[in-house]
């Protein structure tokens, strides 16, 4: 079923003409569709850069100080990475036959972990380095190693889900998606903590989030049924 389209994707091609689709997609802002793109863009790398440092702190909070913010660190860092390489081949990612299909169960997914998060987020002790990790849900890990083995597998769901979640919001604008994918690293990078602290502060940004995230999952599910212009749907596997 994972089959690359015979049709492929053409990703956006040199700088130049990167820069172009940025020009193009941000000259024409106005446009209700590139608008709506935009602003899902941004609310998803929001939500999903705090979300991220959030797990990333309650899985640490167990740990002595001194490995807490060692698993900390990597947990950031290695999100940062993972945002960089899923970036950079995201537009192979699209052009896989049930991917997009499954990349919306999966968002589906992080929708309903999303706001168990929020509505019914079991006390945890926290660190001090995160804020609104106490209210998580997850279990702390309770030694080093499996601290740092639970952040791994969390970063690589958490990335995919973020570069999947941009770029099934903004698929027909490649401007668009590039900036996005740009965000998502900077804000997990520079602001992921900053972030963690505004989203416990004003818990309606993230129920505008999974509402985001939400429809995003469903027009990814719905587009990798049937099929797009780009790209093969299993439908057509199935025919």
């Amino acid at each position: 079923m994972l089959a690359t389209a015979a049709s492929g994707v053409t990703g956006p091609g040199s700088p130049l003409e990167i820069w172009q689709h940025i020009v193009a997609d941000f000259s024409n802002l106005g446009d209700p569709k590139a608008l709506a793109a935009f602003g899902s863009v941004l609310m998803i790398d929001l939500v999903l850069a705090g979300d991220n440092a959030i797990v990333v702190g309650a899985l640490a909070a167990g740990l002595p100080a001194d490995q807490r913010k060692k698993v900390i660190l990597i947990g950031i860092g290695a999100a940062l990475v993972l945002r960089i390489f899923f970036a950079l081949i995201v537009t192979w990612l699209m052009g896989i036959v049930g991917l997009i299909f499954a990349g919306g169960l999966l968002l589906l997914w992080v929708s309903w972990k999303f706001w168990r998060e929020i509505r019914e987020g079991a006390e945890n002790a926290g660190s001090e380095e995160i804020e609104g990790d106490e209210r998580s849900g997850i279990k702390s890990s309770k030694g080093f190693a499996s601290a740092a083995w639970a952040v791994a597998v969390a970063d690589v769901s958490m990335s995919l889900d973020n570069v999947l979640a941009v770029a099934g919001a903004a698929r027909e604008h490649p401007g668009i998606l590039v900036i996005g994918l740009l965000l998502s690293v900077a804000m997990m990078g520079l602001a992921a903590n900053f972030i963690a602290r505004i989203i416990n502060r004003y818990r309606w940004i993230a129920y505008i989030g999974l509402a985001v995230i939400l429809v995003v999952a469903v027009k990814m599910i719905y587009e990798g049924w049937t099929g797009t212009g780009e790209t093969l749907g299993i439908v057509s596997l199935l025919g």
